[in-house]
This record gives structure tokens, sequence and C-alpha cells, in this order.
């Protein structure tokens, strides 16, 4: 919960000034002194009658006011205390502040009543600039990457962020701007610039990419939208002298201009390793609207079920869906085909390796579908129980899933026909580990995933 601090209210049955409360104290009094007490807090009226902040800088303080202004509605001192963690949780959600306390006092000065309280934020500003340095080793490559952010850039929590990665194969480069709705910051604009070179052997192709993109997020009621507008300049080339002929066609440059609209509903309790909830999202993609070469209309889905049994393990059931449909008679580029296969989708396969081909290179498709069924349950005998054996799952899986071109000339029920024809899929069983990055945030990084897998055709 963070720390919160209170003093007194009199007049209260206690002796002295000072009463300490944390709320820690209140969920198991020992004594029934303290239960009387309890009682007193919880049904006392009071009037929060000053919100302060110390320690601001550059900070703007109308900015503030929205996270905070909650706390003045408190109708008692555990109101207050509850009201008061959640303020301190938005202000540091806003990503301005390395640490903020809180400090709640009895009302003094003239206008003081006898039920006022003051309550006082003591906040800790991040640095005007903060870097990072780090470099990656692995599939036979090397890279430097250099980061640099400038936090709170105008005082109403705008962030300035720069990433540049030099490599043995590849350099690219990145400058964001994030600028959020003061009192709602999930509504919120990104403003991005960027280079990035990227390299996919099992197609034999190079593709550089250099655009600027601009998305708005906001929520509306349980569902959460990006509105989004991408231009980019892609070189496309090939990477071995072996590539085929259906590679080397594609190579050469394209201007893509495309506006997409995505649309989300997550009530899963965990982003990465989750026990319950569900999470649905559907992504709508309509380039060559707005000028470029590239012309089509694109729709993909994802839904994800999970459901907590007993002893502790978790089923969970995913969908995934979408089609391309090229505009104006012109043939979809392999840039921005669908591809499938590998740990990420149908596992047992090699890394998008499902899918019309050309001589051992992988195009991908116009069309896919893929599902999939985890059962995740504890280790065995339950080693680390309440520790770091919590860390750890064994993961049981069925894959399945299909990826194609349409003859768009065929109608619904031949492309139905397609997509369940060849159908692939797999079995098999591994392990996850989680770890905590923060214990006290209770975040969890999913940081290795291992398995064994084996797989069988129909």
């Amino acid at each position: 919960m963070g720390t919160v601090h209170a003093k007194s209210l009199d007049p209260l049955p206690m002796h002295g000034r000072d009463l300490g409360v944390h709320p820690d104290d209140l969920v198991e009094p020992p004594e029934p002194e303290q239960e009387s007490k309890q009682e007193i807090l919880e049904n006392k009226a009071v009037i929060v009658q000053h919100v302060n902040i110390q320690g601001l800088g550059r900070t703007k303080e109308d900015l503030l006011g929205y996270e905070i202004s909650e706390v003045f509605h408190a109708k008692n001192l555990i109101d207050v205390m509850k009201k008061s963690h959640i303020a301190r949780q938005k202000l540091l959600r806003l990503g301005i502040f390395k640490e903020v306390e809180v400090l709640i006092d009895t009302s003094e000065g003239t206008d003081a009543l006898p039920n006022g309280l003051d309550v006082t934020f003591e906040v800790t500003e991040v640095k005007r600039l903060t870097g990072s340095y780090n470099t990656m080793v692995g599939n036979n490559e090397g890279s430097m990457v250099l980061g640099l952010k400038l936090p709170n850039m105008f005082g109403r929590a705008e962030k300035l962020t720069f990433q540049f990665s030099y490599g043995t194969k590849e350099t690219s480069y990145g400058l964001s701007f994030f600028k959020p709705q003061p009192g709602n910051f999930e509504r919120n604009l990104i403003l991005n610039l960027y280079k990035v070179t990227g390299q996919f052997p099992w197609s034999s192709l190079k593709e550089t990419d250099r655009g600027a993109s601009a998305e708005f997020n906001f929520p509306l009621g349980m569902t959460n939208h990006t509105l989004k507008w991408e231009g980019v300049w892609r070189e496309l080339g090939c990477l071995a002298r072996s590539a085929s002929f259906a590679v080397r066609e594609e190579s050469g440059h394209s201007l893509k201009s495309a506006l997409s609209h995505t649309v989300s509903i997550d009530s899963r309790n965990s982003a990465i390793f989750p026990s319950r909830g569900a999470l649905l999202r559907i992504n709508s993609e309509l380039a060559g609207y707005t000028g470029g070469d590239a012309s089509f209309l694109k729709e993909d889905f994802e839904l994800q079920l999970n459901k907590r049994l007993f002893w502790d393990s978790v089923l969970s059931a995913s969908l995934w869906g979408g089609m391309l449909c090229p505009i104006g008679g012109q043939p979809s580029c392999i840039a921005d085909r669908f591809y499938l296969g590998g740990p990420t989708s149908v596992r047992g396969f090699g890394m998008y390796s499902i899918g019309p081909q050309s001589e051992g290179d992988y195009l991908g498709g116009e069309a896919y579908w893929a599902g999939g069924l985890h059962l995740y349950t504890p280790l065995p005998f339950r080693p680390g129980r309440g520790g770091f054996g919590d860390l750890f799952r064994t993961h049981f899986f069925l894959n399945a899933g299909n990826l194609c071109n349409l003859n768009y000339g065929d109608g619904p029920r031949a492309h139905i026909q397609k997509l369940a024809e060849c159908m692939r899929w797999s079995y098999g069983a591994g392990h996850r580990v989680a770890a905590r990055k923060h214990r006290k945030a209770g975040a969890q990084l999913l940081c290795a995933h291992g398995s064994s897998e084996w797989r069988q055709d129909m």
C-alpha cells in the first residue's frame, strides 16, 4: 500500500496526540481496546479540508488535481486512507515520480474544523534525463542498444523516448513522443518516427522500414480502442543468393499508407500469465485509401479464455484468425501477409513454416486460423510451495491451424473448405517459468519457456 502516515483526531479516547495508524494495524487488532478504537475511526465522520503536494519542481499542479480529487470525497479516516492510497497509485502511474509518500494530519489554522483533516503528498520527481545501455547476443548476432528518455518533458506527464540499436546484422532507431490527457491517463496520443531492419530467414527476405505513425488510444465503456495512421517506406531484398524467384519478384521499394482500428476487451488478471478472465481483440487495417502502393483490407482477431481449476491448475483456450483482401486487382505483398507456425502459434512446427512456399521459402498467406488448448499445473509434489516453486508451471498443449491463399471469386463455403483442408496440429508438454520483476508491484515476466513437442499432420 505504500507509506501512509496518520495523526490523531480530537476528541478521541486516546492518550497523546500521535495515533500512528497504519492500514495493516486495522486488519487484525490484537487487543479489545484497539477494536473499539478501530470502530470509532471507521464511524467517525471527517472532512478533508486541504490536500497539499510537496516536492514539485517542473510538474504542473493542474495535472495532479485530477489524480487526487477523490480524496476530498472521503467520509471517514479509513476512507481517507483508502482514497489516498488510490491517489498515490495514480500519481506513480504517471511515471513522473520516483517516490510518493502520504501524510494525514488534523487540520490547523483559523479555518480548521473539529473533524477536519489535511492530506499531504510528498513526492520525488524523476530526473529530467535518464538513459540506459545494454548489449544483446543471440542467433549468431550481437547488438548494442542505447536508450534515452525525457520524462515529464513539459510538466504534464509527456515523455520523449529515443532508442538506437547497432548490431552485426542490422541497425535500427526510433523516436517516440507520448502525451496523455490530464485526468484520463488511458486516453493518450503517441507519435513515432523509426527505421527498423529485419531479417526473415524462413522467407530468405530482408526488410528495411522507414516510417512515421500516429496513434490515439482511448477507453470506451468496457472496451479499449486504438486509432492509428502509419506511413512507411519499405525496402525488400533477398537475404541469401539461394532465395527463390517468388521472393526476388517482391524485392524493391514500396510505399504503404494505412489506417487501422483496434478494439479490445481484457478482463484477465495478468497479461503474461493469466489464471482467470478473457481477452477479445479485433484489428482492422485499410491500406491505400490515404495513398501509397499497397492497397488492401485486412481483418484479424484473437480470443482467449482462462479458467482456474482444482489444485491451482489453469485451463486456457485460444483462437486466432484473419483474412487479407487485396483491393484494385493488385496482388498482396509478402510483407503484408499472415504467417503461422512456431512457439507463438502452432507449436512443433518451424518458425512460420506453415502455408504456401516456393523452393523452401515460405511466402505467407492471405487467410489463416489457429487454435490452442493449454493446461498449466503446479510442479509435481509442489516443491518450494509458497516461494520459488510457485514461479514454475507444467504445461500441456494441443495446437491446430492452417494458412493458405484464397480465390476471392469463390464463395464463402469454398473459403471455409480450403482453410479446413490439410489442417496442421501438434501436441506436447513442457514447462513455463514466470519471475516477478518487482515483487511489491506484483508484475510478472515470462523469462523462459521450454517444451518437448510432437507434431502430426492431417
